[in-house]
């Protein structure tokens, strides 16, 4: 499922299709998790933690943190139990 990047945002991938950082900024950071939600995730699917933390892992080591910045940004959402998680539309 997981396509080309985008313009700009390829920049912060590495040639093996890995992130060797999360952005800082802000603004890049948001770049970046609309790119991942919209090739990582399905619309009206449901995922178990497990399940995102896996498809996560596939481009950086810190799935912690890129899921709690998709949670926040709100491009995921899941229930306050964290029991599942869907693409937000």
């Amino acid at each position: 499922m997981t396509d080309a990047p985008a313009p700009g945002v390829s920049a912060l991938f590495s040639a093996d299709g890995r992130l060797p950082a999360i952005p800082r900024k802000a603004a890049r950071r948001q770049q970046l998790l609309t790119h991942l939600t919209g090739t990582l995730f399905e619309p009206d699917r449901t995922y178990t933690e497990r399940e995102v933390n896996d498809v996560l892992r596939t481009v950086h080591d810190d799935y912690p943190a890129l899921r709690r910045f998709l949670v926040e940004g709100g491009h995921l959402a899941r229930p306050k139990d964290g029991s599942t998680y869907q693409r937000v539309a």
